[in-house]
């Protein structure tokens, strides 16, 4: 558990750059004009950085189950407030696919933009950037607000 706001700090910003090496990969095969193949890539990818980023936080869900019971309350009540949540979840292609659902309307108009030769695949590769960005960032966000969470009531793992 990070224990520090300096740590949590460097944290956010080590998962802000991840979140961006990972939209990065999103562009380049937003670019690439075979119909659904960003899809699957952003499912791919999403499966593996929402684990990177709890586990960078310590709210992974085997991180999770070794704090003691205020710390699992604490971490239940802010994740609940924070609506749908991937903190301390088990992270499934469900999961990631509802999350996805959420910038749809993005994903149609990358679909489409595919048979646009050249401007259609640069506008894709921006919009799947920004839409990684989003997803990415939200989540990093939101483990960095339970996590300060955590630091304010200074809550230990047992």
């Amino acid at each position: 558990m990070i224990t520090s706001m300096r740590e949590l700090n460097k944290a956010r910003d080590d998962c802000y750059a991840m979140v961006r090496q990972r939209a990065t990969i999103s562009a380049g095969t937003s670019a690439v004009p075979v119909i659904s193949l960003d899809i699957a890539a952003d499912v791919a990818i999403l499966l593996e950085l929402i684990p990177a980023v709890n586990r960078r936080f310590g709210l992974a869900k085997d991180q999770i189950a070794s704090y003691d019971v205020q710390a699992k309350d604490v971490i239940s009540t802010n994740r609940h407030s924070l609506g749908v949540s991937m903190i301390g979840t088990e992270v499934t292609k469900t999961l990631v696919t509802y999350a996805l659902r959420k910038i749809a309307s993005r994903a149609v108009m990358k679909q489409v933009l595919k048979f646009v030769p050249f401007l259609g695949w640069a506008a894709n590769a921006a919009i799947g950037f920004r839409a990684m960005k989003h997803l990415g960032n939200a989540h990093v966000d939101d483990c960095y607000a339970v996590a300060t969470k955590l630091i304010d009531l200074q809550v230990s793992p047992t």
